[in-house]
Order: C-alpha cells, then sequence, then structure tokens
C-alpha cells in the first residue's frame, strides 16, 4: 500500500505542475502583502507625506495620495487577476525605488519613509518580476475575458497553453 501511495505521489506530481494554483496563490499573497504595505501608509500619511517627493510638479501630499491611490488599485488588479501584467508595473517600480533608496542612504534615512529593512523590497522585486513573466494563470479574470474574446480555433489553442 505504502509503495502504491509513494508511485502516485511522485508520478501525479511530476505529471502534473498546479501552475495555474500556483499563479493564484502568488497574486494573493503579494497583493494582499502590498494591499497591506499600502494600507499601513494611509494610516501614517501625516508623517509620511512631509518626507515624500513631489512628482510632476505636484505637492508631496498630492504625490503620495495618488501614488496610494494607485498602489491600492494595483493590488486588487493583482488580487483579481485583472491586467495583472500591467498592475505589477507600479509595485515593481515602487521596490525598485524603495531598495534604491535604501542602499544609498546614509545612517537609515529610508527605515521611516517606508518601513522596510533591506531586503525586503528585493524579494517584492522577485516575486514580482516572476508574476510580469508568467502571467495570471487560468484563474484570473484576465484568463475569463481573453476566453470570452476568443473566436477562432487558432485563439483557442493559444488560450489552452497559457
Amino acid at each position: 500500500m505504502s509503495s502504491k501511495w509513494f508511485k502516485n505521489l511522485f508520478l501525479y506530481s511530476v505529471g502534473h505542475t498546479y501552475s495555474n494554483l500556483s499563479r493564484l496563490f502568488l497574486r494573493l499573497f503579494t497583493g494582499i502583502l502590498f494591499l497591506q504595505l499600502c494600507i499601513r501608509q494611509i494610516l501614517r500619511f501625516d508623517e509620511l507625506a512631509p518626507t515624500a517627493n513631489g512628482w510632476f510638479g505636484l505637492s508631496p501630499e498630492t504625490s503620495m495620495s495618488l501614488l496610494l491611490a494607485l498602489g491600492l488599485v494595483s493590488a486588487v488588479c493583482m488580487m483579481l487577476g485583472l491586467l495583472t501584467r500591467l498592475s505589477v508595473l507600479l509595485p515593481l517600480g515602487m521596490m525598485v525605488a524603495a531598495e534604491r533608496m535604501i542602499l544609498f542612504s546614509q545612517g537609515g534615512g529610508t527605515e521611516h519613509l517606508l518601513n522596510f529593512q533591506p531586503g525586503y523590497p528585493v524579494m517584492f522585486i522577485g516575486v514580482l518580476v516572476y508574476m510580469l513573466l508568467a502571467g495570471p494563470g487560468k484563474i484570473s479574470l484576465d484568463y475569463i475575458i481573453a476566453a470570452h474574446f476568443t473566436e477562432n480555433h487558432a485563439d483557442e489553442e493559444v488560450l489552452d497553453k497559457a
């Protein structure tokens, strides 16, 4: 009985990858973490806004508000699998900027800004780059929308290989 169980375990694990379920988990996990980060920054907005830089001629408060709003939208889209590759770009840019600030700070200039220890943005960057390359998988709104718009047999074959 046990040898059959081990045989099935290894044969099944080799033949089936669970890649769509894995991508769903990674999207949900990363989206929740990024959502938590944005909510934490919203709660500390009064102390974080003066330290932010103003972009495109906007005040620091307006820039930070816009960045946080886009971060929340990106996190929700990431979790739903809606425009996944596009929604990964903003968090990826934020994590690259956070890591750059951590690397080039002398004596703790960024701990109060993003509340990150060195190394955390790099972990986010790795996961987000994977999501950018792998895509959302079949358990996503992107797949449902693409399935709705497929009209010919060639499109269905491409969609099935996703």
